[in-house]
């Protein structure tokens, strides 16, 4: 809300009389102000600390120092005017602003209030024993409103492990912040409000914070396996893939329903745990995605970027990294339709993140961990037409065009993923039939109780899915009986198949054990899961 030149009560803004300190009539003092907030670093914050000092009896200049990049160089000038117009005096001399720590690159609007507020101080307008206690996050508007700020959540984390007994955020931020337990939260949407509260002059509410209330609100799904006709076995798959954390590769013609499939696994995994949410939360919140008035997410992430996407779109990066596709995906899933028409230098990238379950970006300035546990799942037509093997229509493509078409996607990278699923088009009847199949409700119940025996599987160690799987762990938790180890050794000399492929079907057999409430795995349970390695049955020959 605008508030405009201030006098001597900022009542038409904020509904509360009290009176600006000092509006137009500033001390004769000066000293040094310190000010605490927050800078991003990848996901996560890090504590910075606002210096304004002032010199009257020097040439009138305002200088910015502490590896300010363009964004914060050029706050000064919006600062000032905030100050004038919301009824401030701008100090007319020797102004010397630092933000430490120096060698940190700081680029981030959000130190404008901080720097306002220090202004104030330093200039003898604001005197005020809450700043150690207190720290402060915002951009200024030229009105002096209060703008949200990218990482908020992050920096409410960092204020709690500072010790800070609170935060002051924008009002736009004030939810997700709110997350944070152990720290007062406190919403401005005015210059004045910080000002009248740093002051003493203003008491605001902390901003309160029910997970009830957010997950009625937030928790949920609008679609469902229940849409999809037919497909039974696709499902099948699906549940398998969900209940293992496997990576999952589509291949069918057009019109088949792997989008419609994919869409829906996130409604079948287990919820997030608060942990998570706060994870993928501060991933959001750090790009600047997170919907306003959203304090979490308590939905998995569905991603399904172009595939004219770029490398560090994908994965990260830029002069300061960023977070990428993969990383928004970070407890959810990622998409990639259309799997041959992403560059084939892009796709690579992907191989150490589904292994690692992390991507770590390095520049001069240092590296950044990013997180990356998520299940991939990719769809591709059989050939450049979509229509190899449809029975309804006729494909032209070549020999050659087919193997140009897959070939570009690398061995290495298929070898990644653990199920190769191939979907046939729905018949007519099915798609015809009232009755909707096997709904999301009833795959995720199977999804649950295969996680939670793996979850008692593995308790005590790091990895608690199938689909992560040490080969140690698979050496201790796959062991085959005499008759599955013949299975094993006919299909990898037969189909050829690499040491990860097989170790990608012991997982995999495990996950279905799991589902069939086994202890031990047959030779039904290894026979469903190499029949799910298509593309190592010399699938385009």
């Amino acid at each position: 809300m605008a508030c405009g030149r201030l006098h001597n009560t900022i009542a038409t803004c904020t509904g509360v009389n009290f009176p600006v300190l000092a509006i137009n009539r500033p001390r004769k003092s000066f000293m040094l102000a310190k000010l605490h907030t927050y800078s991003l670093f990848g996901i996560h914050s890090i504590p910075v600390e606002v210096e304004v000092d002032i010199s009257p009896a020097a040439l009138p200049k305002t200088i910015l120092v502490g590896l300010a990049e363009a964004a914060a160089r050029e706050s000064i000038h919006r600062i000032e005017r905030a100050l004038v117009n919301s009824g401030y005096h701008r100090p007319n001399d020797r102004i010397v602003i630092n933000l430490s720590p120096a060698e940190l690159p700081k680029e981030a609007s959000s130190f404008d209030l901080p720097t306002a507020l220090g202004l104030l101080a330093a200039s003898g307008q604001l005197p005020s024993d809450r700043f150690e206690q207190y720290s402060a996050i915002g951009e200024l508007a030229l009105e002096g409103s209060v703008r949200p700020v990218k990482g908020a959540l992050s920096m409410a984390i960092a204020a709690r492990a500072q010790g800070k007994k609170g935060l002051l955020v924008p009002v736009v931020n004030s939810q997700e912040a709110a997350v944070v337990e152990g720290i007062d939260i406190i919403p401005v949407g005015l210059l004045a409000e910080a000002v009248g509260f740093y002051s003493g002059q203003l008491e605001i509410d902390p901003v309160p914070f029910s997970w009830n209330e957010v997950q009625a609100k937030f928790g949920g799904y609008e679609i469902d396996y229940s849409d999809v006709k037919g497909q039974e076995m696709a499902k099948r798959a699906v549940v398998v893939a969900a209940a293992g954390g496997h990576h999952l590769l589509m291949i069918g013609s057009p019109g088949t329903g792997k989008t419609l499939l994919a869409q829906r696994l996130a409604t079948i995994m287990p919820d997030l745990s608060p942990a998570e949410s706060v994870e993928t939360t501060q991933i959001y919140s750090a790009v600047g995605q997170l919907a306003a008035g959203q304090s979490l997410m308590l939905q998995r992430p569905f991603r399904a970027p172009h595939h004219t996407v770029s490398e560090a779109g994908l994965v990260g990066g830029g002069s300061t990294p960023r977070p990428g596709e993969i990383s928004l995906a970070h407890h959810g899933v990622l998409f990639l339709d259309e799997l041959p028409e992403f560059n084939r230098r892009t796709l690579e990238v992907l191989r150490q993140p589904l292994e690692s379950g992390d991507i770590t970006i390095s520049r001069a300035m240092g590296s950044m961990r990013f997180p990356a546990n998520l299940m991939l799942v990719a769809a591709l037509n059989p050939c450049p037409c979509g229509y190899r093997g449809d029975p309804r229509r006729r494909c032209n493509c070549t020999p050659m065009q087919v193997e140009k078409y897959i070939g570009k996607i690398s061995g290495p990278l298929l070898d990644r993923i653990d199920i190769h699923l191939e979907v046939a088009p729905v018949p007519f009847r099915e798609l015809s039939e009232q009755a909707s199949g096997t709904n999301s409700a009833q795959m995720r119940l199977q999804v649950i109780a295969a996680r939670d025996a793996q979850r008692e599987r593995f308790k005590g160690e790091r990895n608690t899915l199938n689909g992560r799987m040490t080969p140690r762990q698979i050496r201790k938790y796959c062991k085959l009986d005499s008759a599955a180890e013949g299975l094993l050794k006919n299909a990898m000399e037969e189909m050829g198949l690499s040491a990860r492929a097989h170790d990608k079907i012991l997982r995999v057999s495990r996950t279905i054990a799991d589902l069939d409430h086994a202890a031990t795995i047959t030779s039904a349970h290894l026979h469903e899961a190499i029949n799910y390695r298509t593309l190592d049955r010399n699938y385009w020959a």
